[in-house]
This record gives structure tokens, sequence and C-alpha cells, in this order.
């Protein structure tokens, strides 16, 4: 299941996804994509209600009423996970960042602990993360190392470990930037190995 957390459809980063998830489906995979732009996602209050509750399986119950559990319950149900988001200001943009905060269902951290502890003791997913800048990639990576380090977190937060890490640099050189046969080839390649590895 790939999250996509893109303002822009079509573009760069969902492409990549729909690459990777085209890639897993020739794999043999069963692919679905999910629109962070189109659901309703309420921002993290911090009140850490959802950490508090104990012996609650994969994650804790959040106070919000919004399309926050039903996008979990698929990510519960995956077996591999494509993670989706473009560098803006040296991180992850601000949509996927409001989906990784309320990632902290996943955390058991009750008022008298002085750090948390994530509720899946070990991984049980496969991941795959994107994300594409401006610069060049070997300069983002080291410059920028944001987006990459957000995302696998949020994956480990989800009870998924990152096979691959996928960072395409000088993409955004003009308004309609566009991807290589080469950038669309690798995307399609890794989503054939997340595909086998899940076997």
């Amino acid at each position: 299941m790939a999250i996509v957390g893109t303002y822009r459809k079509g573009k760069v980063i969902d492409t990549l996804a729909s690459e990777v998830l085209r890639g897993a489906a020739d794999g043999g995979a069963e692919t679905e994509k999910i629109y962070l732009v189109d659901k309703h996602i309420e921002f993290c209050e911090n009140c850490r209600k959802c950490a508090q509750e104990k012996d609650v399986g994969r994650r804790g119950t959040c106070v919000h009423d919004d399309d926050m559990a039903e996008i979990l319950d698929k990510v519960d149900a995956a077996d591999g996970l494509v993670l989706a988001a473009p560098t803006n200001f040296s991180n992850v943009n601000a949509l996927t960042r409001r989906f990784m905060e309320r990632l902290i269902v996943y955390g058991y951290w009750p008022w008298h602990a002085k750090i948390p502890r994530l509720r899946v003791k070990k991984p049980t997913k496969k991941a795959v993360t994107i994300t594409a800048a401006a610069c060049p990639a070997l300069i983002g990576r080291f410059l920028m190392p944001g987006p990459p380090k957000a995302l696998k977190m949020a994956a480990t937060m989800m009870g998924a470990k990152v096979q691959t890490s996928l960072y395409f640099g000088a993409i955004a050189q003009a308004p309609d930037g566009t991807l290589t046969q080469k950038d669309r080839q690798k995307a399609h390649k890794t989503g054939i190995r997340l595909a086998a590895s899940l076997g």
C-alpha cells in the first residue's frame, strides 16, 4: 500500500509511487494507493491519550474521529508499505508531517515513563520510501537528510523496516518537471524487489 503525501497528483512523487506499485503488481502483489490530500486528517493535539492505553495491540485509539483510523487499518493489514513525500523546506511537506504526527498511536507512553516505547516490537512489514528534491541527489542527501529520516521513522512506527530509500535529485528544474525513463525504471524495479521480499 502506498501513502502519497504530495499535493500534486500525476506529478513526480505520485508517478514514482505509481511505478513502485506497478513493479509490485508485476511481482504478484495486490496494490492500493492513498492520497493524503484527499483525506480528512486532524492535527495531533499532543494529548497522548492514545499512548496511555496498555495491551491494545498495534495501536491506541485517537480522540479524533476522522479518516486516520481507516488509513491505519489498511496499513496494519498490508504486508508492504510505500511512503512517498516531496522535499519542502529541507524536510517532508506539511501534509505528510500532519499524518506522521498522528502515528503516536503506535507508541506506548504513560505519563510516568520518561520515554515512549513502540507497541510493535519487531517489524512485520517491508517498506520503500520515496522523496525528491530540486538539487542533485548526492547533495540533497548530504544537505537535506531530513526527508529520508522522517519517512524511515514513520515506517518504523507502523511496524515496517525500510528495504529501499529512493532519493531523486535535480527534479524540479521546470514548472512541469518530468522523470527520466531511468528514474521510472529504478522505481519499477524497486517495486518488483519489494513484492519478492514479501513472498
